[in-house]
This record gives C-alpha cells, structure tokens and sequence, in this order.
C-alpha cells in the first residue's frame, strides 16, 4: 500500500555553541549483526548509556538492540524469547517490525492487542514473514513499552539503482538516535508530558549535570562516500540532525528510494529513517555529529546531543568544529520517489474511493479522535476478525476500529490541535507520501501531522492487504480493511499465535509486572500532573 500526505513542518533555527569537550571518546565495537533467521532474547540488564545507571529492557543485553540484516526477498523466521524478570517494568513483551507491510502475515505485525496479544514471561514466539518486494532502512521495537527494546533492521538490495552513489554501506554506517529516560515506563506512563532525560546517537550519550561519558564514534576514511541509515528510534521527540562542515545528499525515506537531494541538515521524526551519502573530502579532522530533540532547553553544551565524525589519521579528540545555522534544510516536500512516481487513485483532493476525515484533539493529555478515545482492545482486533466479527458494530472497542473496502483508494484528512504537536503518524502495513502532489510525491510510512493549529495533514493509500492496521502517534485508531477478506488473505496462522492469549489472560498482575499500585505512587513523587488510575498492571 501507499499514501499521499499534505502538511508543511515548522523547522526552528538552531543557534547553538560550539563546544570543546574534555573527555576521552572511543570509536564503538562493531555492533552485533543478526541475520533474517535468528533468535533474539528479551531481557533486564542495568545499562548507563549517557553515564546515568539503571535497569532496561534490552535485546540480547545491549542498547540499541542488534542490527538484523536481510537480502531483498529473503525470508525472515524471527524467533522472540521473553526472559524479563525486573518488576518494576512490564514482564510482557511483543516486537513491532516497523514499515514491513507484512502483506498476508498480519499475525506477525506484533502490536499488542491490534494483531496479537503480548508474549508472557518464560515463553517466545516465531515472528515467521516475508517482505518480497521491500528493500531499504527499517528498525523493530515494543508496541508494550519504551524501556529499551529498541534495534535497526536493513534489508540490502543487491541491485540498487542508487549503488553508483556510495562505497560503504554496512552495520558501520546504521546511526540509530533515541531518546532515553531515567525512569521506567510503567511510572512515565502515568505522568502527564513526560520529557526525556538525553538522546543518544548509537547507544551512548549525555545528560544535563550528568558525567562526561564515551560518545559515538563514527570513523571514515578520506574519500570515501557512505551511504548513512539514520534511524529515529524514539518514543517520543524529533531529532535536527547534521555533521559539521558536510552536506548529505537524501537517497531514501522510509525504505523508499528517492530523487537524489542534497541538504545540510534534516528533521526526522519518531519511526522515521532516512538514508544520505556523506563524502568524506574534507580536512582530516574530528567533526561534531549532532542530533537536537525538539525538548525544552535541548543544546550540546557539553557534549550532549552529539557524537563524533571521525576521519581516519585524526586525533583520539573530541572536535573543535563550530555549528552553524542551516542554510539548505530538507524541506520534504522537495522529496519525491525514484521508483513508480505517483499516487494511487484519481488526481486531486477528495476525488478517492473513500474519503475520511479525523480530527484529532488533546485534552489534559488524552488524545481524541473525532471525540472518542482510543482503549486498548481486550481482545486482539486480528483475533476478533478470525472468531466471526466483520461489521463495525461488531469490532471492539466501539469507534476505535474504522473498516474499509478491500481494493480502494482511501483519502485521509487528519486535523489535529492541542498541545503535543508535531505528531509523527505510523499506519501499519504501508508506506506513504507527502503534499498535493499527486505527480510524484514522497512515499513514507510516518508522516508529520504538523505543528500549528488546526493543520491538515492528507494521505493516501490502496486498501490491498486485508487485516487490522495500526493507525497511531499519541493517538490511535485500528484501520481494519476487508475483515470479510481476511483469513483468506492470510498465510496459514500458526498454532503459537493461537496460544498467546490464553497464556497472556492467564497471568496473574505480580507475573505482569509493571510495578502494580506502587509505579502510581512513584509518579505522585515525581508530578503532579497524572492520569487518572488506570487498571492493573
């Protein structure tokens, strides 16, 4: 599927300070590479990525998690074993494959309570698909909680049109930026406007007041040109990225190819993956990476932010370079697709088969659409569709769930206002594009939803792959296209799927985990500001 998008971004300037660091900063370890049939462990270790300790929810024990590679048409078996122990986080677990259309395998999609219910403690589940026709920069995470179960997942394409353009492209050039908080998130979940404490670039960096800890390295040789997977593995903020004194030219967006396109700085949003070449032709030297979240009093006074450029022959330095403001930043709509321009349907707005409009609102921190709140489904969506529901009335949570047509072209309007903004928007199963452009417009599969009042964003995309489908940000609601089509769209549906349920409703709220009563308590502590109580865990 694909989607047309309209919205324009508000991108601020950045006037910030160059820094000169005291601290010593190492070049990474090559970061474990799994391959498309593997095995990954969900566990609790403590970790201190930007110098302060505390426990997580990891894969394999490291953070970010393990790069997964493919070959474009491999297959991918999957297996996630569940061996969370810490209390104070959830003991559940699922693993979202975010921008893989899984197009016959909605089953393996792994939003909890949308296509499955979460893997319980001591249990695993084989993530079994394909992603025949789908090559480019994609990562996996929990759709149960922002702990730390965080990773990149590349599928190569032997014949790219664009390989012309680069010499390297491996795990060493796959920069992930995050978030990262000092507080589990079964408290943050009850605190209103939660900000994080740092954002890192591959696994490390560094907080207000906190220590002078190792930053990313990320070493080039002179004259070679990278082909860079920049990946936004946030649960929450944008990221201003740039590299001191270099240009990068925008070959993908989202695992879709583009129009080359050169830039000196871009906005990527939470989900969002951008591949650019950097030419390493400059002096050899150390240059600032930098990364700016869209948070309050975000800088890189002291480091934080940042990472470091640098060129083989330099120095074991931090750099000296100076920032300077932007004079050529993406703006997306200059974006557009390399392979198959053009959106589906009839050219121009309100000319598809189906035509919706949502209007999104924040309310004291609860999210609204078209005036109903999204509750998570107690019953799988995917599940409900296979037991006999076909008809809206008949799809729980009541205006949660909106059905389409299979084989249609639908057009989106989402209006949001309210605090909160800009809200990057993921819809399961697809990929999108941006603007009235209906010629060749960028094709993405999470879209800004802008910034200022009232703004419009408008996508579109061709209901082929029948099942329930994730539309969410802050807020949320399930596309379930063709739910008559559904179990025979889909591949065979295996017997461990049919097993999560049971052994997840089974669990009592101490093998749950998630703190229970006391994660309420300790957000009292920390704000005033809470959501009402929320049931158990």
């Amino acid at each position: 599927m694909l989607i047309p998008i309209l919205l324009v971004s508000l991108i601020a300037s950045i006037n910030a300070a160059s820094i000169v660091s005291r601290s010593q900063s190492f070049p990474l370890s090559q970061s474990a590479v799994l391959g498309p049939k593997t095995r990954i462990t969900i566990g609790n270790k403590v970790i201190a990525p930007d110098g302060f300790a505390r426990s997580a929810t990891l894969v394999d024990g490291i953070f970010p998690g393990p790069l997964i590679t493919a070959q474009k048409g491999d297959d991918f078996a999957i297996e996630v074993v569940n061996e969370l122990k810490d209390e104070t986080m959830f003991k559940s677990t699922s693993v979202h494959w975010h921008g893989i259309f899984q197009n016959g395998t909605n089953y393996a999609d792994g939003t909890s309570f949308v296509t499955q219910c979460p893997i319980a403690q001591n249990h695993s589940f084989l993530h079994s698909f394909s992603a025949p026709n789908q090559a480019g920069t994609y990562w996996y995470h929990s759709h149960y909680s922002c702990d730390g179960l965080r990773g990149p997942l590349v599928i190569y394409d032997p014949d790219d049109p664009l390989a012309y353009m680069y010499d390297v492209d491996d795990a060493s050039t796959v920069i992930t930026l995050s978030d990262w908080y000092h507080v589990v998130a079964p408290v943050l979940r009850h605190i209103i406007g939660t900000t994080a404490n740092s954002s890192l670039i591959n696994g490390l960096g560094r907080y207000a007041g906190g220590p002078m800890s190792d930053l990313a390295v990320i070493n080039v040789v002179p004259g070679k040109r990278y082909r860079m997977r920049l990946v936004a593995m946030s649960c929450d903020p944008s990221f201003h990225f740039s590299i001191d004194g270099h240009n990068l030219t925008v070959i993908e967006a989202d695992g879709q190819l583009t129009e080359p396109l050169v830039v000196d700085e871009l906005r990527i949003f939470a989900g969002q993956r951008y591949s650019v070449v950097l030419v390493a032709d400059k002096p050899v030297d150390n240059y600032w990476m930098r990364s700016l979240p869209n948070l309050t009093k975000a800088s890189y006074e002291g480091g934080m932010n940042s990472a470091i450029l640098r060129y083989q022959g330099a120095p074991i330095a931090d750099p000296t370079t100076v920032y300077t403001a932007s004079k050529n930043q993406l703006n997306e709509t200059d974006l557009h697709a390399l392979i198959n321009p053009g959106a589906p349907g009839v050219p121009g707005y309100g000319k598809a088969d189906i035509n919706l409009n949502l209007s999104v609102k924040n309310s004291n921190g609860s999210f609204y659409v078209n005036n109903v709140t999204f509750q998570s489904p107690t019953i799988p969506v995917l599940l409900q569709i296979l037991s006999g529901a076909r008809e809206p009335s008949e799809l729980l949570p009541e205006g949660n769930v909106i059905v389409l047509e299979a084989n249609k072209v639908v057009e989106l309007t989402l209006t949001t206002s309210g605090p909160g903004g800009p809200h990057p928007i993921h819809l399961h199963g697809s990929a999108g594009s941006k603007t009235f452009n209906y010629v060749n417009p960028v094709r993405r599969d999470v879209v800004s939803a802008g910034s200022t009042p009232d703004q419009q964003m408008v996508i579109r995309w061709t209901t082929d792959n029948s099942g329930p489908w994730f539309l969410h940000c802050g807020f949320a609601v399930v596309m379930a296209e063709s739910p008559s089509d559904t179990r025979a769209h889909l591949n065979l549906v295996p017997d461990d799927w049919h097993q999560l349920c049971p052994t997840f409703d089974s669990l009592s709220p101490s093998q749950l985990g998630g703190g229970g009563r006391e994660s309420y308590e300790e957000a009292s502590k920390i704000s005033p500001l809470l959501f009402p109580p929320s049931p158990l865990p």
